[in-house]
């Protein structure tokens, strides 16, 4: 070698830092290139060599080597005697090119290719690989289909269309490994707990012998340039043996991590929510009441456009538009500072900040006819284009907005766990007749509920309180994590959040024995109306 490896770092950053400046942030976004900080590569490799035996010659692949992070750090762990040989796929020749000459007599051999489309060879037995965080919306269909069926001949991973790019590498990569070869793939976290990521699961589980999962903690982002919760997978292409603990460890670096924990296959094969190890001490599925037990949820309406749709008072006095056409909307949860929203005499929430979303059922020639200066306004939102946009021409007429009654309760969706309140989620008790927009979950009682409350419609705070006494824990354990601690939960996932307090309410109330065949309660609240801006 003609240069030391300290030497090869140094030119390889000077390359990728320049490389990474003559790309915006938004290209390398969408194609989903995030290079790998060398300290977090050095400590990936060095946790490789725990698994590799001491005296074992290496056939080392990348396959999204980029400018070769994983290999200098190959090169510092392992004397090169034993690196009998390397491989590195770049589809980029922006960093490919230069990455090149700068390993040419280095003992790697770069290729600039699409790794998808490659010939497998399974011969490697290290594959290492940051695969590109490529989101599935900008993959074509036919691009899917492709992929899909090459990764299902590869691996039987039947991976779904809502997969990011990621996914594929990793199942593809399975036919490339020799018998006993080890693999680890340092990936977003959330294959973990989203339900594209069960076909991944499923083949760590069934086709592989998982090893090690290390999870960053969220608050500790590894890539600078992306909000991603980061995950580092360690599998061996091997059956996995009948009884199988699998090492969980979480927080510091995967060489010297904060906790530690073995979790038995068996508990993973039926557990959805695998982010929730090593921190949980609940090794059994929990098989209780849940607030979809109670509850119908959905996400709050999506207008199209909320600059034109939800209007301020002030906008709605300056364009003169008829208060037939508009119902009260909650705004942003950062503009409600309270838990309770309390009324007026109209149903119009209290709240500082008050909200108007425009919703007009009524054709184009009734609103010419009855209302000139709605018409005027709906114009100029044709004019801006909002027809053709995805959303409005999905509906008839453009301008209708979906049906969603004022919920009773609705649930914040996303937020932040070192929040002042320190519960990233919040339950809002909604006594208005105010919609909410996709900024919510909205919660609608189911049948048994409903019931209860028709019966005694104060029990509604006792409902809303019960809710509140369920623990960060149990809510942040049915979502979702991403970099910077920032926690999001999805409809299916709040509804399936444990509500044994919720429960024990209404047993006391109504006989309990029919919770689980009740109907989904649809509100009679119907399409509100606003009859005076003014409280």
């Amino acid at each position: 070698m003609s240069k030391k490896i300290s030497a090869f770092e140094k030119e390889r950053l000077v390359i990728q830092t320049s490389r990474d400046a003559e790309k915006t942030q938004a290209e390398r976004n969408r194609l989903g290139q995030f290079a790998t900080p060398p300290a977090l590569a050095l400590d990936i490799l060095k946790f490789a060599a725990t698994l590799i035996p001491t005296k074992k010659n290496i056939k080392f692949l990348d396959p999204a080597i980029g400018t070769g992070a994983f290999y200098s750090a190959l090169r510092s762990v392992f004397p090169q005697r034993r690196i009998v040989e390397a491989l590195g796929i770049e589809i980029d020749e922006h960093y490919g090119t230069p990455s090149q000459h700068l390993w040419a007599d280095s003992g790697l051999t770069l290729r600039l290719a699409d790794f998808t489309r490659e010939t497998a060879s399974p011969e490697f037995d290290l594959i290492v690989c940051n695969p590109p965080y490529v989101r599935h919306h900008h993959l074509s269909l036919e691009e899917k289909i492709r992929l899909h069926r090459q990764t299902q001949k590869n691996s039987g991973m039947d991976i779904s269309g809502l997969a990011g790019l990621y996914t594929y590498f990793l199942g593809l990569s399975h036919a490339w490994m020799a018998p006993g070869a080890v693999a680890g793939w340092l990936i977003p976290s959330e294959f973990m707990d989203v339900n594209y990521g069960r076909a991944v699961k499923h083949y760590l589980l069934d086709r592989v012998t998982l090893l090690h999962i290390h999870r960053f903690d969220p608050n500790d982002v590894q890539f600078a340039d992306a909000l991603v919760s980061s995950a580092i997978v360690w599998f061996r292409n091997a059956p996995p043996p009948p009884e199988h603990n699998v090492m969980f460890t979480f927080g510091g670096t995967q060489v010297k991590p904060n906790v530690t924990r073995e979790i038995p296959t068996t508990i993973l094969a039926t557990e959805s929510k695998w982010t929730r190890f090593p921190l949980s001490e609940d090794m059994v599925p929990d098989f209780g009441p849940t607030i979809s037990d109670f509850f119908r949820i959905t996400r709050g309406l999506a207008t199209g456009d909320n600059s034109f749709f939800i209007l301020t008072e002030d906008q709605v006095k300056a364009h003169d538009l008829p208060a037939e056409v508009l119902r009260p909307i909650l705004p942003s949860p950062r503009y409600v500072y309270e838990d309770v929203i309390a009324s007026d005499a109209k149903g119009n929430p209290l709240l500082e900040r008050r909200l108007f979303l425009l919703d007009v059922r009524i054709s184009t020639n009734e609103i010419k006819n009855r209302f000139p200066k709605l018409h005027a306004y709906l114009k100029t939102g044709k004019e801006r284009g909002l027809e053709e946009r995805y959303i409005c021409k999905h509906r008839s007429p453009w301008y209708a907005q979906e049906k969603r009654p004022a919920p009773l309760i609705v649930c914040t969706y996303i937020g932040r766990g070192d929040s002042k309140r320190g519960n990233p989620f919040r339950f809002i008790l909604n006594e208005s007749c105010a919609t909410v927009a996709n900024s919510y979950l909205a919660m609608y009682p189911k049948q048994l509920l409903a019931a209860a409350l028709a019966k005694n419609p104060g029990l509604i705070r006792s409902v809303w309180q019960a809710l509140n006494k369920i623990s960060v824990e149990q809510l942040v354990r049915q979502g979702r994590v991403y970099g910077g601690g920032l926690h999001k939960l999805e409809p299916k996932e709040l509804a399936n959040v444990d509500a044994s307090e919720l429960a024990k309410l209404i047993q006391g109330l109504e006989h309990s024995g029919i919770m689980k065949q009740m109907e989904i309660f649809e509100g009679k609240a119907g399409h509100q109306t606003v009859s005076n801006l003014t409280s």
